[in-house]
């Protein structure tokens, strides 16, 4: 059965495509795919707009897809995506989201991993958000939670605005990308205590081009698809 799920995160840089192509690598239990469906920051190659993080998904998937299905909406500036494409006059289409994952899904029965852009609340348009198209879909969602000053608010807000999106806030993963944090473990711990879902990892700070998977509980993951 087709099945999606979106990961977003506490901020921009923090970690999403490292958990999103860890997670499309570990889940054993079905074909896994990855969705990138909006990108900023694209650079252009042989005369086409190219995102890394839509690159990493690609190359974690089980079946190797042409890159603009995995990656409809590429911007070449990194900024915010809804400006990005109004300065090439192009409006960023909900259905079109859909329509790039409905592709997807019929190149196989499979889990897409559908990796956002930003955080929850990303605007993609002036009156629209990329959390309206999650909510639509009811898609479960994983919250990557950037260990750094300020993380507690951050992950609180944002699972708060998830939850009253009338989203399916599923599980959140702690990603530790500042070496230096202060008191770092405390911070987990009163995650742990205080977030309303539970968490399926805590990934330590690593080098670039490590994989997260061995720090993921795929176990409880998978019995979360099972349930969604």
């Amino acid at each position: 059965m087709n099945k999606n799920l979106f990961i977003t995160a506490t901020d921009t840089d923090v970690g999403k495509t490292l958990i999103a192509s860890s997670l499309i690598k570990g889940i054993k239990s079905e074909t896994t795919l990855g969705y990138k469906p909006i990108a900023a920051g694209c650079e252009l190659k042989n005369g086409k707009l190219i995102n890394q993080d839509a690159l990493s998904l690609l190359a974690a998937g089980d079946i190797k897809l042409d890159y603009d299905l995995v990656n409809p909406y590429a911007l070449k500036p990194p900024i915010a995506p809804h400006i990005a494409a109004e300065q090439v006059n192009l409006q960023i289409q909900h259905n079109e989201l859909t329509a790039g994952l409905v592709k997807i899904h019929q190149q196989a029965e499979a889990l897409v991993v559908v990796e956002g852009a930003g955080g929850w609340m990303l605007p993609t348009s002036m009156n629209t958000f990329l959390s309206d198209w999650v909510s639509e879909h009811q898609m479960p969602v994983i919250l990557v939670v950037g260990m750094k000053l300020g993380c507690l608010n951050h992950a609180l807000l944002t699972a708060q605005a998830i939850q009253q999106s009338n989203a399916k806030l599923v599980g959140w993963i702690a990603n530790c990308v500042d070496d230096n944090m202060l008191q770092q473990q405390a911070n987990i711990d009163s995650l742990h205590k205080l977030m309303p879902v539970p968490c399926f990892g805590v990934v330590p700070y690593l080098a670039e081009g490590q994989s997260a998977a061995e720090y993921l509980d795929f176990e409880q993951i998978e019995k979360m698809l099972i349930n969604c």
